[in-house]
């Protein structure tokens, strides 16, 4: 028996008993084709637990485990009738340009995009992130550039944020948009996941930066990660097993952005890494008042118990506002441009998002709050074989309806 057949009759083993050990009528209930829902959640946990045994043997990390099994999704530029599509390498890292084919007499809206993937992974040539940029570029009559970033944990936080930001402020200069043609009065800047969070984070430094008289128009977050202060919201208790990013998943992301050393990760499950000389930034994640009703479903919010000062003296990062973009003070977020934020049901990362959405009112910012009560994390990008939903579509046009209407 080859060890190619021994390999697939392991995972149909792996799928056949994660599929039995998952199903539950609770499918039914919380999620839109819940039984292909639940086939993803299995697969997901298969890839989850074969990246952790690679790691724990001592083969390799958890990490580079993910960018293997991405690599065979990385594509190459590739232009169609509809889409421009060209490379270019600033700073050592991979930017990629999607420029709509429409002949139009005037100026094109420019997306400048942010990609997930948990600043350890992923790419902006992956394919769902490609189908998403020719399908933006083109319905939008748009030019959208997505830009990589070097990644943890070779490097770690502020070298990411460095990176991105070197990039946008270079995109936004007057003789880079006309190359594009690009009207600067039409700029979003997007982003999901982790990448929704530096989108958040661009969005407030550009914004105060006088250096950069070019700004924004609009700020689009897909379940954005806003904070790493609280680690027991409600959406983490709820959604601690969720699919494709868990509770434990979420914290691992967050802790190796910063350091290999596991003080911090183990802090963080415990919810004990944040110093009393820093409690008063908890007000800006307070979600006992930031929180809707309807969210808070009984949930107590505990008295804190914080962590060592030496936290945050080894890991300045972790309250760093570029990092947890809800520390933002309100002179900051009242500055902010027209804002689409999309949140999940079935997401660690829910209460991010609606405490941002909270405080950005509370303090004039106009804010289109799409929330989706059978969604979960990753749903946006959920349009490609085995992982394709309706749902994943459904929101891909929202999105780019709103865009369409507001830029």
């Amino acid at each position: 028996m080859g060890s190619k057949t021994v390999c697939l009759m392991i995972s149909c083993a792996l799928l056949a008993w994660y599929v039995h050990t998952n199903y539950s009528e609770n499918y039914s209930a919380k999620f839109e084709q819940p039984w292909r829902t639940m086939i993803i959640h299995s697969l997901i946990k298969i890839s989850q637990f074969m990246g952790t045994v690679a790691e724990n043997s001592g083969l390799i990390s958890y990490w580079e485990f993910f960018n293997i099994l991405f690599k065979w999704q990385l594509l190459e530029p590739i232009s169609d009738e509809n889409v421009t599509v060209t490379d270019a390498i600033v700073n050592d890292e991979l930017v990629r340009y999607f420029v709509s084919k429409k002949k139009s007499n005037e100026l094109k809206r420019a997306i400048i995009y942010f990609h997930g993937g948990g600043i350890s992974f992923s790419s902006i040539a992956l394919l769902h992130y490609n189908t998403f940029a020719r399908l933006a570029a083109n319905r939008l009559d748009a030019v959208f550039v997505g830009a990589d970033f070097r990644k943890f944990p070779k490097y770690l936080h502020p070298t990411q944020w460095n990176d991105a930001y070197t990039f946008v402020k270079s995109f936004l200069q007057p003789e880079n948009l006309a190359k594009y043609g690009v009207d600067p009065n039409r700029i979003c800047f997007l982003g999901d996941s982790s990448g929704g969070g530096t989108a958040t984070a661009m969005t407030q430094q550009i914004m105060i930066d006088p250096e950069i008289t070019i700004k924004p128009k609009m700020q689009v977050l897909i379940y954005p990660g806003l904070q790493m202060l609280d680690t027991d919201l409600p959406s983490y208790r709820e959604n601690e097993f969720g699919i494709m990013l868990t509770k434990a998943l979420s914290i691992k992301l967050m802790s190796q952005y910063h350091t290999p050393d596991e003080s911090l990760e183990q802090a963080m499950k415990i919810n004990q890494h944040i110093p009393v000389e820093y409690s008063h930034l908890f007000k800006f994640v307070n979600w006992s008042v930031l929180l809707p009703e309807r969210f808070k479903k009984g949930h107590v919010y505990n008295n804190r118990i914080y962590g060592s000062s030496e936290m945050v003296e080894k890991f300045p990062g972790i309250v760093d506002p570029r990092i947890n973009p809800l520390l933002a003070n309100d002179s900051i977020l009242s500055l902010l441009p027209l804002t689409y934020i999309l949140t999940c049901q079935h997401d660690v990362l829910r209460d991010d998002g609606l405490m941002y959405v909270s405080r950005l009112r509370s303090n004039g910012v106009q804010v289109f709050h799409e929330h989706v009560d059978k969604g979960f994390h990753g749903n946006l990008f959920y349009i490609h074989w085995p992982y394709n939903l309706e749902l994943g579509w459904k929101l891909v046009d929202n999105v780019f309806t709103w865009i369409n209407e507001n830029l």
